[in-house]
């Protein structure tokens, strides 16, 4: 990871080193120039492609990132299995069954409601990565659920580490604070920053974004788009995610510094935070792509599908992927975009939603 040169960035990135960080993922991933899809689109935007759908375990996607840093070998210590939750068709459930089975460990996966069908999709590859699947009726009653899983398995002589639905934690944060040093390296970080492109759900990714732009004093411009949440809430909870991952990393994060709140105002951390909220407030988050609702694909999501799909063989989800692509070509069209400048299109993975 390449190291800017404030004095407190470099502390940043120093203490950043020093957290655990349990190893999953296949990078740096590539960053692949698509100049069929900026031709056919004919803006003169140049578009490349992050590709963290090949973060390799478990069939990769953004989740590997944020859980080398939720399964830090420390918190790992004594653990038998590993509790979570989501959907019935849950990349992060996916994600997390196969770390599970890479370290070892068992699985027990709490998924609201039933799959159309277990035998396809990501419910497929819940259980053939091991897991144990507890099915409660609606996500209200998940984490209810996932706490009676975790004393289950205490009271068999186990112990379970239970993984925050999403890995959107200020500690999964931080994995993409690596993402952002890895863009920044394959674009350059000499010329114009890009716009990256992301689909957003839980927050999580775009925190870890927010923290690596303001680690780096990079001036990306930040497109997050909705697959489900309100604008306002992703917003919110990426930049509440993105200042406590900020706070882990100041110089002495528990030492007096005159603010009465505790955070500091002043000093190498403060000035880490106070870019944290600069590039938040500067982040564009947009809810104009959801649709219909989460998982319901959208006429411009399967048009973005086909595009993607026949002009660089790259294939997206109608969950997450297709839904940012779609914004991501639309804004191109309408010249948000401005003609010279670069766009990056984050993939974050999901492809079994395909096959559901």
């Amino acid at each position: 990871m390449s190291v800017p040169g404030s004095t407190s960035s470099a502390t940043a990135l120093a203490r950043l080193a020093r957290i655990g960080r349990t190893p999953l993922a296949t990078v740096p991933t590539p960053l692949h120039p698509a100049p069929a899809l900026a031709a056919h689109l004919g803006t003169g935007v140049q578009i490349s492609i992050k590709a963290d759908d090949c973060t390799g375990l478990g069939l990769g996607g953004n989740k590997v990132r944020k859980l080398e840093y939720e399964l830090d070998p420390a918190r790992l210590h004594g653990v038998t299995h590993l509790v979570t939750a989501g959907g019935p068709h849950s990349n992060h459930c996916r994600v997390t069954a196969a770390a599970a089975a890479r370290l070892g460990l068992g699985c027990t996966l709490v998924v609201n409601g039933e799959p159309e069908d277990p035998g396809r999709g990501n419910a497929l590859l819940h259980r053939l990565l091991g897991a144990r699947i507890v099915t409660v009726r609606d996500r209200e009653d998940r984490d209810r659920a996932m706490e009676e899983e975790v004393r289950r398995i205490g009271a068999a002589g186990g112990k379970a580490l239970a993984v925050p639905i999403g890995a959107s934690t200020a500690r999964g944060a931080f994995g993409y604070v690596h993402a952002v040093a890895e863009v920044r390296d394959q674009a350059g970080s000499d010329g114009e920053a890009p716009w990256i492109f992301t689909s957003s759900s839980s927050g999580g990714t775009l925190a870890g974004l927010i923290l690596g732009c303001a680690i780096f004093d990079w001036r990306a411009r930040l497109v997050a788009v909705s697959a489900d949440e309100p604008a306002a809430w992703i917003r919110g909870t990426a930049l509440r995610l993105a200042m406590a991952a900020a706070h882990r990393l100041e110089p002495d994060p528990g030492a007096p510094s005159g603010n009465p709140h505790g955070h500091g105002t002043s000093g190498p951390g403060a000035g880490l935070a106070n870019r944290v909220r600069q590039v938040a407030e500067d982040a564009i988050v947009t809810d104009d792509l959801v649709g219909a609702g989460y998982g319901i694909a959208t006429r411009e999501g399967q048009e973005a599908t086909r595009l993607f799909g026949t002009h660089t063989g790259v294939i997206l989800d109608p969950v997450y992927t297709a839904k940012a692509a779609a914004a991501m070509i639309a804004w191109l069209r309408e010249g948000r975009v401005p003609a010279g400048d670069n766009a990056v299109f984050l993939h974050t993975g999901g492809h079994p939603a395909l096959f559901r």
